[in-house]
């Protein structure tokens, strides 16, 4: 009877281990991709010019860049989420890896959808030139907007319900558990949605700083980072927004 209890906490720390080294793979990889596209100088104006037209090759590589870089950017702040579910996973009875596999996959597949939305914007922006060659906003109304937007989204009461769901994980799975790979996909659609819910606006920033800007990328996904795991995180977000503010602002007073 020992001897078997021994045996399952082996087991259960080995998943653990290849959960925490899947998602640790991902992770590095998307932001290696980032390294090797976004880190690219952004005074070679005269190769981003030259891209090709938005056929549907240029549009099928725009959605991976979106969904790569959504990948590099949100798992990081999903981890706990994900080891937690891993973890209760574990203990069900019926608990499998193709759960876990389930959960994960639904949540980038959330994200998978705002990017085809991400890559529509961009194609719109770039045709009515207010996003530049280098995929940064070429308008100081449009910028400014922008800013003051994800300001007041920072603010809502709906951002912040959104908010509460990802820095309380355990208080979701306590109260929508669901059992099997089918229950998994769900919650993790379910959480996915609220994580949408909560950034969104925020990932929509990148159109303002420069979708391919590796520093403007790697202080938003640290920023999220922040604001789901640290104590202050709510505070952090209301202080955000009325920066946002005052930001967008400052950015439109010159165009007035």
């Amino acid at each position: 009877m020992i001897s078997a209890t021994l045996d399952l906490q082996k087991l259960l720390r080995h998943d653990n281990a290849i959960v925490i080294v899947c998602l640790t793979l991902a992770i590095g990889f998307s932001w290696l991709y980032i390294l090797a596209g976004a880190g690219m100088p952004m005074d070679m104006s005269g190769m981003m010019m030259a891209r090709l037209d938005w056929d549907v090759g240029y549009s099928l590589l725009m959605f991976f860049m979106w969904w790569i870089m959504m990948v590099a950017m949100m798992l990081p702040s999903a981890a706990p989420m994900i080891l937690l579910f891993a973890f209760l996973n574990r203990k069900s009875a019926k608990g499998t890896s193709h759960n876990i596999a389930a959960f994960i996959a639904a949540y980038v597949f959330v994200w998978g959808g705002f990017s085809v939305v991400a890559v529509a914007l961009q194609w719109g922006l770039e045709e009515s030139a207010l996003l530049s060659p280098t995929m940064i906003s070429a308008d100081l109304i449009f910028g400014g907007v922008l800013l003051i937007a994800s300001g007041v989204w920072q603010l809502t009461p709906l951002k912040h319900a959104c908010l509460r769901h990802c820095r309380a994980p355990i208080q979701f799975f306590a109260q929508g558990w669901r059992k099997g790979a089918g229950g998994a996909f769900r919650m993790g659609l379910e959480h996915g949605a609220y994580c949408l819910g909560c950034c969104w606006v925020l990932m929509a920033l990148l159109f303002y700083g420069g979708v391919m800007n590796f520093w403007w990328i790697a202080g938003l996904a640290l920023y999220v980072l922040i604001e789901k795991i640290t104590p202050a995180g709510h505070w952090v977000g209301r202080g955000t927004g009325v920066l946002l503010i005052v930001w967008g602002l400052g950015v439109i007073y010159p165009a007035i």
